[in-house]
């Protein structure tokens, strides 16, 4: 019946566009009023890296195919749970999507469906920020790309800082980054990089990148 009716509908549509311009009196077609269902917003999921896990402010989309009650969109809080009808609060925290989706579809059918079939996706990522002080040309905190979830590379941080100094030492980089034992200082040779030795040094969330001085 559905593909009839399509045959029906696109050959009433092909008689319309043949027919003659209407006369003047003929008062045009107006155009439907736009749809007022801006409470339900179209979502879509963004193409997470292989082995991407989720942390705190991701937002996801939980699907129970079959069950429309059960569809949620919603954010991680700052402990990775995430609240879903029927089982409640669930650590998704730390799991990469296919395990969240094992994990969601284990707690549906262990007291609620019968072989549910889940689907969890990714909507966007947290805000992620990193921090360049010292010799850059605008120093301040910055908002790392939803493109680069994994982080970026080093020389691209500093050119988004407005790039190196006239007394910037390129050479004399470091990197503080909490490792959740405690902060580590990392040291980067800049000019390395610059000349493609070294294999590249990622920036990640959290990170502050300070640029030392020329000592003349």
């Amino acid at each position: 019946m559905l593909v009839l009716l399509g045959t029906t509908l696109t050959a009433s549509a092909q008689s319309i566009t043949t027919n003659p311009a209407p006369s003047a009196a003929t008062e045009p077609a107006k155009s439907p009023p736009p749809s007022s269902n801006s409470s339900n917003p179209t979502t879509s999921a963004v193409s997470a890296p292989s082995g991407y896990q989720l942390s705190a402010n991701d937002s996801i989309m939980v699907e129970v195919f079959g069950e429309d009650d059960l569809k949620t969109a919603a954010r991680l809080n700052s402990e990775g749970m995430v609240s879903l009808p029927l089982i409640g609060s669930v650590r998704l925290g730390g799991l990469t999507l296919t395990q969240a989706t094992a994990r969601v579809t284990e707690l549906y059918g262990k007291d609620y469906l019968v072989h549910p079939k889940v689907n969890v996706s990714l909507l966007s990522y947290a805000k992620r920020r990193f921090t360049v002080l010292g010799q850059v040309n605008h120093p301040g905190s910055f908002e790392m790309p939803e493109t680069s979830p994994g982080g970026i590379d080093l020389l691209e941080a500093i050119a988004i800082a407005g790039g190196y100094t006239r007394i910037a030492a390129p050479e004399r980089i470091s990197v503080r980054r909490n490792t959740g034992k405690g902060d580590q200082v990392l040291r980067v040779d800049g000019k390395k990089l610059a000349r493609g030795e070294g294999g590249g040094f990622k920036v990640q969330s959290g990170d502050t990148i300070t640029v030392g001085e020329s000592i003349f």
